[in-house]
């Protein structure tokens, strides 16, 4: 029976797997955010009765199987992957509206959106607050995915992933002191704001201590070993590892995940991985980022139907409207002090401060006899279909109306160009190859090569225009180039030094002088 019920839930897994990636391949050959057509389609799945999908419907909406899948299995993985990447130098050049955004903000929007609910809804100080957490996280699952399909500047685009990362951990903090220990505190005075502080600093220096351990131990790991499946395997139990530890000693799991990843990603990266393996790191948690950014818009889809919207739509209104409004205050508040920050960028991350899964998930994880747990329930889900469907299909027109986008210069030229220059070098491969099977004879194909070869010749030369008009499209080039050929420096020592040619000291001189090259080329 056991087997039986595990071959299901393999089944209904598979099924859910097979609608995501269908989602999500038609969003992405229309150039569309996938995250949004898969908050939708799942909605409409469930509020359709569809009978093939009945049973994975049940499945889904489960509480526990929404909580888990989210917070267990897909959290850790996302966070890692975006951490994992996210270069420590260009962390620690926008250091200022991170920290501003991720600690003051969050803080901020807390502290509104809870006195909000307490005297506008009729919530106890309790309930109160535990939304105040929810409404604060910007959700770095639904957030990154968004802002990576729709594509900002660089800079931007490092401050909304250092905000959402770390204000994840902190919102997440703030909802368990809420809905656990806040009563408590308040019934105890000042001796229980002093508790409530120490709790804080507790958690989130515990998260912080373990992240920085475990992610230091693993990156000095990497140095004995140069064999990307092992090392693949290690950040998958460094990712797991460091969240589940920090939970286990009710620390801050999210907190010690992203800090495990950023050390594994830039130290370890720096001291102990080859280009080979650091390519390799990064397109398995693409995969993976991918497959669990799909499953978990399409799980938010399906869970938001279960709840009756239209009961409380005039405080579904007013939430809607106060979480905004919060958002506002804590994004113009927080950056007000910090120079030379665009203006104009600051109202993509207002408008950008997206809610989602995560807030769903923590909501769902509340006892069923927690005092308010309805009302929480009701506006946290309406909050978030807004904040994503509505928010979401806004924020791309938003960036385009703003010119925040990056406008590349030339790019439709150059691609283009290369299509036909593609195109031309194609065909006379395909004369050569037909050339030596038919026995055609050389004034036959001369004649015709000859008058690709001129095409190429004048596609070559509008090509070198283009790059000397736009010479950031020709770094760009020169940028992919370069690494290319630093890949082949590496396993050129490599071969060097397994046939014994080289020594390994002589070898390890050369890996490190590689990597630098690449770092630096990445960086630039």
């Amino acid at each position: 029976m056991a087997e039986l019920d595990m071959h299901h839930i393999f089944e209904l897994g598979l099924l859910l797997v097979m609608i995501a990636a269908g989602i999500t391949a038609i969003s992405k050959k229309f150039k569309q955010p996938y995250p949004i057509a898969l908050v939708i389609v799942g909605a409409l799945i469930g509020l359709f009765n569809i009978p093939v999908l009945e049973p994975l419907k049940a499945f889904i909406t489960e509480g526990e199987v929404f909580n888990f899948v989210i917070i267990t299995l897909f959290l850790p993985a996302l966070l890692g992957e975006a951490a994992l990447k996210l270069p420590y130098s260009h962390l620690r050049a926008n250091k200022e509206p991170i920290i501003a955004l991720a600690f003051g903000g969050t803080l901020i929007s807390f502290l509104i959106v809870g006195f909000s609910a307490y005297y506008f809804f009729d919530f106890s100080i309790q309930a109160a607050f535990v939304f105040g957490a929810l409404m604060s996280a910007t959700d770095p699952v639904s957030v990154l995915s968004i802002f990576k399909s729709v594509g900002v500047k660089k800079r931007l685009a490092v401050v909304i992933e250092g905000e959402s990362l770390f204000n994840d951990g902190l919102a997440v903090v703030l909802f368990n002191i809420s809905a656990f220990y806040l009563v408590s505190y308040i019934d105890a005075g000042w001796a229980g704001l002093g508790s409530g502080l120490w709790e804080f600093i507790r958690v989130v220096s515990l998260g912080l201590i373990i992240g920085g351990s475990l992610g230091y131990a693993f990156s000095i790991l990497t140095k004995y070993y140069d064999d990307y499946p092992l090392e693949i395997i290690f950040s998958v139990i460094l990712f797991y590892g460091s969240f589940l530890l920090a939970e286990s000693v009710h620390a801050s799991g999210v907190i010690a995940v992203v800090i495990a990843a950023l050390i594994f990603g830039n130290f370890g990266g720096k001291i102990g991985m080859s280009p080979t393996t650091k390519l390799n790191i990064n397109s398995f948690w693409d995969v993976a980022a991918l497959l669990a950014n799909s499953l978990v818009f399409l799980m938010v889809g399906l869970e938001i139907t279960r709840i009756d919207l239209l009961e409380k739509w005039p405080y579904i209104f007013a939430a809607i409207l106060v979480v905004l409004v919060a958002r506002s205050i804590a994004v113009y508040t927080s950056l007000s002090l910090i120079g030379n920050f665009p203006h104009m960028w600051k109202h993509i991350l207002n408008w950008g401060g997206l809610k989602g899964s995560l807030s769903i998930a923590l909501v769902l994880s509340l006892p069923r006899d927690f005092p308010g747990r309805e009302d929480v329930l009701i506006l946290g889900f309406s909050v978030v279909l807004f904040s994503l469907v509505v928010q979401g299909l806004t924020i791309k027109p938003l960036i385009n109306v703003l010119g925040i986008k990056p406008k590349e210069e030339g790019n439709e030229e150059f691609e283009k160009l290369l299509s036909q220059l593609h195109r031309y070098e194609m065909a006379i491969s395909e004369i050569h190859r037909v050339k030596q099977k038919l026995y055609i004879t050389d004034p036959i194909s001369k004649e015709l090569i000859d008058t690709y070869e001129k095409r190429i010749d004048m596609l070559k030369a509008q090509l070198d225009d283009l790059f000397e008009r736009n010479p950031v499209l020709k770094e760009k080039q020169l940028s992919t180039l370069r690494k290319h050929a630093m890949y082949a420096e590496y396993e050129a020592v490599a071969k060097l030094e397994k046939e014994e040619i080289i020594s390994s000291a002589i070898a390890e001189n050369e890996y490190d002088s590689i990597t630098d090259s690449i770092v630096h080329n990445e960086e630039k």
